[in-house]
């Protein structure tokens, strides 16, 4: 599973992450991480609020930090 935050890396694109990582952990996801700062990158997923989270291409969460059961129903 591929997971990406799109931010410019601010506090909460850190929470976040770590978040994202604390969910696929506690699930047992083997996952691999990407940073996204650059905004034409971001922007490219049609996101126009940071922290947004992309789950194997596909766009989750824009513009918050879901809970981390809410997280957890996002990579499930």
């Amino acid at each position: 599973m591929k997971i990406q935050i799109l931010g410019p890396g601010c506090a909460k694109c850190s929470k976040l992450m770590d978040t994202a990582k604390t969910a696929a952990m506690e699930l047992g996801i083997a996952c691999d991480f990407e940073k996204i700062s650059d905004v034409n990158q971001i922007m490219g997923f049609g996101v126009m609020m940071t922290p947004g989270l992309v789950v194997d291409g596909v766009v989750k969460s824009v513009g918050k930090v879901p809970s981390l059961e809410e997280m957890k129903k996002l990579l499930q």
